[in-house]
């Protein structure tokens, strides 16, 4: 017996698709924070200096934070920033954003604002000409936070 493409419609209208949804967590965690970390700099060892990380340490509202990042280097041909890595402890996601640098950028520094979801620790993490690493951290205390939209 031929099947009609009414009748296969039909039948195909009636079957249920089930998605397949994986979950997250909906923040980040600090085993998550240093596996990122990690997916940077590799098993290089990180040292504290030459950056800062100006950031304030208790912002009112986590939706627009002020972020300003900026390493001691002359941005020569031969000594300059390759990249500036930013990373946070109770986002989503743990990466804040990569800045990719040469030495015509001229001045090693990068501002923007950036979100976050509640208190935590920022991290900021600067990769140098001589493939040597550089971090600054500060606590952040958010009074109002972000990035906590439910969906419906």
């Amino acid at each position: 017996m031929r099947t009609t493409r009414r009748q296969f419609l039909s039948l195909a209208g009636g079957v249920t698709v089930i998605p397949i949804v994986t979950l997250r967590p909906v923040e980040a965690t600090p085993a998550m924070l240093n596996s990122a970390i990690r997916n940077v700099v590799g098993e290089a060892p990180i040292r504290s200096g030459r950056i800062k990380l100006d950031i304030p340490p208790l912002v009112e509202n986590g939706n627009t934070v002020p972020m300003t990042v900026s390493i001691a280097s002359p941005m020569t041909a031969t000594e300059y920033v390759k990249s500036i890595h930013v990373f946070n402890e109770k986002n989503p996601q743990p990466n804040i954003g990569s800045f990719y640098l040469t030495p015509a950028s001229g001045r090693a520094q990068v501002s923007t604002r950036i979100r976050l979801a509640d208190t935590q620790k920022v991290v900021a993490i600067a990769r140098l000409s001589d493939d040597t690493f550089w971090q600054a951290a500060v606590d952040v205390v958010v009074t109002l936070a972000a990035c906590t939209e439910e969906m419906n």
